[in-house]
């Protein structure tokens, strides 16, 4: 087959209706798009006989990836289609999820700046309106098929792409869930899928705080701003603190850490602030890891960590409860009871630090869908609500919400840290996990740091209290100061 990439780029602007904004090489050779870089490209040149369709994609996706950080002058990025099988799965599955499973199986792959692609990919692909996104269901499929420009497009993919059958999914993928959402065995899968990967794993990505949420960043001089590899963990400690002084800790008194990880809230909290801390997750593996912590530490009798759902909590009350990146695991049928519970297990005067990721609100808020790639590969059954959205539920469940602090431009430099010690270790991460899973974080981590930076989603610590009846918060009357 001739000038393979040729025929996508064309394909592509046909559908899409603009030119493809990156550069596609083809497993034929073939180029096609913006002016290449000055760099030689190493990507499979196999011929269009079909050869390259037999390329195991295991071992195309265990290459060492490249961090666009360490190289002084990126080239522009390339597509590189390593394959046919490649192009069947968007055939048979158009848009974002058959290109998730291209690049997880290993048949799809960026030479080049990852975050420069995704960034020119999201123009075209993600954000392209609510007005303008996919449409699913029977009848979008009949008018899609009506369509004689997408029909012609098809034809001209099915040329390009092969016999039967369509590729099977990667085995990273969640296969089909069934019963309600959000039930206690469901949400319990779902934190297993995603967190149970091993903690050798996490460790390699997290550094030594085993944190797993946005650090707090140090502020920069007027002129630059903190690099995403200065120090992660002095920064990750610096938001257990903001988080500790936020609630006003002291001695002796009872925090609840719901979603606790691996222990890293419930450690700081119990050594520089000495209460007595309980930490509750669903994932046994982060339990394990996070109770030989506390052994190591010599805390056993100051922390507690439990496998337990936060609905399974009855031994309040606590004087302080933090929730650090677990509510976007709530689900919006469960989120009043979540808020209802944490209030439930507060003590009068009680504080709440809910820290949390928030998509903009929608004009139709029933259209809202989640992320394809998130679901069936990183966060089955996440959900992101809007900011206004999760204060207005925190309220009705009876809090008193005094402060709200945005850190979403600290979440894209903790990503972007988090991207660069993958890259750096990828061997090594390849002893403890799949290739295919590597790859599911490389690319999960890296858009979502750009995402943030973009402002198509943000992340928010909202504090909040159970005012007691006479209307004593017990806060300062200035809680921080301005700059």
């Amino acid at each position: 087959m001739a000038d393979a990439a040729g025929r996508l780029s064309a394909l592509a602007e046909e559908v899409l209706g603009t030119p493809f904004p990156v550069r596609i090489r083809a497993w034929d050779g073939s180029e096609s798009g913006p002016p290449p870089g000055p760099s030689p490209h190493t990507g499979d040149t196999r011929d269009a006989a079909g050869a390259a369709d037999a390329v195991d994609a295991a071992a195309t996706a265990d290459a060492s990836p490249k961090s666009p950080t360490a190289d002084a002058s990126p080239k522009p990025p390339t597509l590189v289609v390593r394959n046919r099988r490649a192009v069947r799965r968007l055939l048979w599955r158009p848009g974002e999820l058959g290109l998730a499973r291209g690049w997880v199986a290993g048949d799809l792959d960026i030479d080049g700046d990852l975050y420069a692609a995704l960034d020119l990919l999201s123009g075209v692909l993600w954000d392209r309106g609510e007005e303008s996104a996919p449409r699913r269901g029977p009848l979008s499929a009949l008018n899609a098929a009506r369509d004689p420009r997408l029909r012609s497009a098809a034809r001209d993919l099915l040329a390009i792409a092969g016999p039967w059958p369509p590729p099977k999914p990667p085995v990273e993928e969640v296969r089909a869930r069934r019963g309600p959402l959000h039930t206690l065995r469901r949400d319990r899968a779902a934190i297993s899928h995603h967190y149970d990967v091993g903690n050798d794993f996490y460790a390699l990505v997290l550094g030594p705080s085993m944190v797993y949420s946005c650090a707090y960043w140090p502020a920069p001089d007027a002129a630059s701003r903190p690099a995403p590899d200065a120090d992660l963990a002095e920064a990750q400690r610096a938001k257990l603190d903001l988080v500790c002084r936020k609630l006003g800790l002291e001695p002796g008194q009872r925090l609840l850490d719901v979603g606790c990880g691996w222990g890293s809230m419930v450690l700081h909290a119990a050594r520089e602030y000495g209460v007595q801390a309980v930490g509750i997750t669903l994932s046994q593996e982060q339990a394990e890891y996070a109770r030989k912590r506390v052994a190591d530490a010599g805390l056993t009798d100051r922390v507690e960590i439990r496998v337990q759902d936060y609905r399974r909590v009855s031994d309040g009350p606590y004087d302080a409860i933090s929730s650090i990146g677990m509510a976007e695991h709530v689900g919006a049928v469960r989120y009043g009871e979540y808020a209802a519970q944490l209030y439930g297990l507060l003590r009068p005067g009680g504080r709440l630090l809910n820290h949390q990721i928030a998509r903009p609100p929608q004009r139709h808020e029933d259209a809202y869908r989640v992320d394809e790639f998130i679901d069936r590969y990183v966060f089955p059954d996440g959900e992101l609500a809007p900011v206004g959205r999760t204060v207005s539920q925190l309220e009705e469940a009876g809090f008193e919400v005094r402060d709200l602090e945005s850190l979403r431009e600290h979440y894209g430099l903790t990503l972007r840290a988090w991207v660069g010690n993958l890259e750096r270790n990828w061997s090594q991460a390849l002893r403890h996990v799949s290739p295919g899973r590597a790859r599911v974080w490389r690319l999960y981590m890296a858009a979502s740091a750009l995402a943030f930076e973009r402002n198509r989603i943000g992340v928010n610590q909202v504090l909040a209290v159970r005012t007691p009846e006479p209307g004593t918060s017990g806060l300062p009357l200035r809680t921080r100061t301005w700059n």
